[in-house]
């Protein structure tokens, strides 16, 4: 069985043209002393491999945490002393004898007179053993009814969670160097800075990845895409070849670039750093093309993109990330179709896959809406933004939006109101979910729509139970056009005495129900964090309540309106069968229109229903 799967492994492999070389023999760091001389090799420009020379400096002791070593390190040669160590070698095979020693991943800093590197040692890249799945990040814990507001904060806390790793202290000891010296160079090493391709990325969304991703190692910049077939490479991989970690592909593409280390049979490992020190993740690995070596006085850089896809990275360590070639991930395919309301124009329909990760996904999604809005939209000045969204999750439907955002910034709406409820329902610690497709339609119009609620009445003052009464409501636009939408109210055949009809916004009944519920909700499974995520309040709509005096309950996460007394004292009186919390009124009805437009406004009518017969 183990020869079987092996020679699948190599058959898969040689399809998608990788190469699965014999292993190179390892040198442990125990044998490794001040004053040994040995040769690195890297990708400075297209695919050439090119070797530099490394001078051992010593050994620093318990540099990344207790028995994690790095090898100090001068490197020479390949122009390096003009360059330095440059972003994107990550990873950097050195090797002592034709022995691999590790992979070149740490720098002292910026303007550094020598190329000075720290190599981690090729063990400890070796050593990631991991569970197959990351736990949810956070529960899924909402404030009913869910907003957009929390969507919001749900999307930043998604962006906090993401740690800069590369500003972790460092408390080290060195041999072959003196204790002082030793602390101060290890104040500062830090993990090379890894370059993260940008390719169909606006200015304004370079700014918003640039922000987050800065502080986490990585330099954001923007390449050419992938597409220029007179750069792709089908030659067998390397150990010093370029690679790439894919995290968005297709008319978009972002990645980091860095180096491979080692290749052992179909495994793969490189840059000698963590990615994001995520542990299990399964992200696309890819080939990489260099254009050229920047040399700044600041930090020298690696310029290049990402290629085809070659394998997964299924590991991502505090030493290293590591993977299999010819193994391709699930990704998940996302398709955009914008539309110009008016515009006689076809629809530009443009499509990407993503990674397929709990954190990342919501947030690479967030960030493909932003740009793509951005690309061919107006940022400045009113407008309006129709959305339809549909993400398919496995085995419980859709998660569907469908709203309007106008004003002068509705791009940030429209992106939030995709990517929150993903946020929300990838970080649930119920089940694992997966999503087959993420599809969005978007009508766009330079003309804010908006509409106020100015009135509503009953033409009947004293509506008898169980009948259906139409009420009126008068909605004025912007521009002071004004709209009368009919909604039937069904009385219900128990009701007696004063009811309440409250007529508002999205908005508006969201801090009502809030206020009233009180009450936060742990899903006890997916089709309920579904439900309520697909209930989530819209802006295009006019929410009719009726409402009575008659007490309720919040049993489990569902509301239970209208109880009878009875019910109420015994739910109160066991409180071990599960989670209760009374609500003072009763919703009885409950209506929605749908429009055209994003609504603002409250009214409240009260109504004296004829008990008698």
């Amino acid at each position: 069985m183990k020869i079987r799967t092996v020679a699948a492994a190599f058959g898969l492999a040689a399809l998608l043209g990788v190469s699965l070389p014999a292993t190179s023999p390892l040198m442990p760091v125990s044998e490794i002393k001040p004053g040994m001389e040995g040769v690195g090799r890297t990708v400075f420009t297209g695919n050439d491999l090119q070797e530099f020379k490394v001078h051992i400096l010593g050994v620093l002791r318990n540099i990344q945490g207790p028995k994690r070593d790095l090898i100090l390190a001068r490197l020479e040669g390949a122009g390096l002393a003009e360059s330095g160590v440059a972003q994107g070698m990550s990873g950097s095979p050195v090797y002592i004898d034709g022995r691999l020693i590790g992979a070149v991943s740490y720098s002292i800093g910026s303007f550094s007179k020598e190329p000075i590197a720290g190599i981690t040692p090729i063990a400890e890249m070796k050593d990631a053993t991991v569970p197959p799945r990351r736990p949810a990040s956070t529960q899924a814990r909402l404030e009913l009814p869910v907003s957009l507001e929390q969507m919001t904060s749900a999307l930043t806390a998604a962006y906090a969670r993401i740690a800069p790793f590369s500003e972790r202290p460092a408390d080290v000891q060195s041999i072959g160097l003196p204790a002082s010296a030793g602390s101060q160079i290890g104040a500062m090493l830090r993990p090379i800075a890894t370059p993260l391709a940008l390719s169909g990325f606006e200015p304004a969304t370079v700014d918003l990845i640039a922000g987050t991703f800065k502080n986490a190692g990585f330099v954001p910049m923007v390449t050419g895409g992938s597409g220029d077939q007179s750069q792709a490479s089908t030659a067998p991989l390397r150990e010093g070849d370029a690679i790439g970690v894919s995290l968005v592909g297709g008319d978009l593409e972002m990645g980091a670039t860095g180096t491979i280390t080692h290749i052992d049979g179909d495994r793969v490992y490189a840059f000698g750093h963590p990615f994001y020190n995520l542990g299990p993740a399964e992200f696309p690995l890819t080939r990489a093309y260099v254009y050229t070596v920047l040399p700044s006085l600041m930090t020298s850089f690696k310029i290049s993109t990402l290629g085809a896809i070659v394998g997964t990275m299924q590991q991502d360590r505090a030493t290293a990330i590591a993977g299999t070639l010819g193994r391709t991930p699930r990704l998940i395919p996302m398709k955009v179709t914008l539309e110009r309301a008016g515009a006689g124009t076809a629809p530009r329909t443009m499509t990407f896959q993503l990674v397929n990760d709990q954190m990342f996904t919501p947030l690479l999604a967030y960030v493909t809406m932003y740009n793509t809005l951005g690309a061919y939209e107006r940022q400045f000045g009113a407008a309006t933004f129709s959305i339809q969204s549909r993400a398919r999750v496995t085995g419980h439907g859709d998660l569907s939006v469908d709203d309007v955002f106008t004003g002068e910034s509705p791009m940030l709406g429209a992106s939030t109101a995709v990517a929150g409820p993903l946020t929300m329902l990838l970080a649930n610690d119920v089940e694992p979910v997966t999503l087959d497709g993420l599809d969005i339609k978007v009508t766009t119009s330079e003309v804010p729509r908006s509409a106020t609620i100015e009135r509503v009445w009953l033409d009947e003052v004293r509506p008898r139970p169980g009948r259906t009464i139409p009420l009126k409501v008068l909605t004025r636009s912007y521009r002071g056009e004004e709209k009368i939408s009919t909604v039937p109210i069904q009385i219900p055949a128990s009701a007696s005495g004063e009811l309440s009809i409250m007529v508002t916004d999205g908005r508006q009944l969201n801090t009502i129900e809030q206020r009233e519920l009180r009450r936060s909700l742990q899903p006890q499974s997916v089709a309920q964090l579904m439900k309520v995520l697909n209930e989530t309040r819209r802006n295009n709509r006019i929410y009719v309540r009726l409402l009575t005096g008659t007490p309720g309950a919040v049993v489990k996460g569902e509301a239970m309106t209208a109880l009878p007394p009875s019910v109420l004292s015994v739910l109160e009186s066991d409180r071990n069968g599960g989670s209760f919390s009374p609500i003072r009124s009763a919703t009885v009805g409950e209506w929605e229109v749908p429009m055209d437009s994003a609504i603002s406004g409250s009214r409240l009518l009260t109504i004296d229903v004829d008990g008698g017969k």
